[in-house]
């Protein structure tokens, strides 16, 4: 599947102060997320990505224990109760949409809300629309988000961010489904 089109139909920025508030965003989301849905994260390393998912899976119910699947590739994270479960991947080692292909989305899917931290440009075709969210450190990723900064120094989760949410396709053509 491939989005209606290659532009969001929309984007809001939203400030973070720390990783609970990060955290607390997420679970806000959570709320207007079923299965089927597809979130793209993006943004350097130490951005917030995993803390962001965290607080997306305690607002979907599912089991706790959510960690970057960074070796593993994908970690299914059951719900708890009759909600949708949490597929979580780390895309950062695939080199392209067929290795994103590899692992077989497509058959968790349908029942699961599917987060791909590193997906930009690699799993767009997933599904007709998704929601794509930028996280932003004040320690200097680029506009575009493609410069990968490598700075342990600088990772305190604590540190503002700026959460750029984007919505493609027709699932997401109402930013007010999300409540932002």
């Amino acid at each position: 599947m491939k989005p209606v089109t290659d532009s969001p139909l929309w984007t809001r920025e939203i400030e973070s102060i720390d990783a609970e508030t990060t955290q607390a965003l997420a679970a806000r989301i959570a709320g207007a997320l079923g299965p089927g849905d597809l979130i793209l994260l993006s943004g350097e390393l130490g951005a917030g990505k995993t803390t962001f998912t965290q607080g997306l899976g305690e607002g979907l119910g599912v089991r706790g224990g959510i960690i970057s699947p960074t070796f593993v590739l994908a970690r299914v994270h059951p719900a708890l109760a009759d909600g949708p479960d949490l597929v979580h991947v780390d895309a950062y080692r695939l080199g392209s949409s067929g290795e994103i292909d590899d692992i077989d989305l497509e058959a968790t899917m349908p029942t699961s809300v599917t987060v791909i931290e590193w997906g930009r440009g690699k799993a767009e075709h997933l599904a007709d629309s998704y929601l794509e969210i930028h996280l932003l450190r004040a320690t200097g990723d680029d506009e575009a988000g493609e410069e990968i900064i490598i700075d342990f120094e600088e990772t305190d989760e604590d540190d503002p961010r700026v959460l750029r949410i984007s919505g493609y396709g027709p699932r997401w053509a109402d930013p007010a489904l999300l409540g932002l």
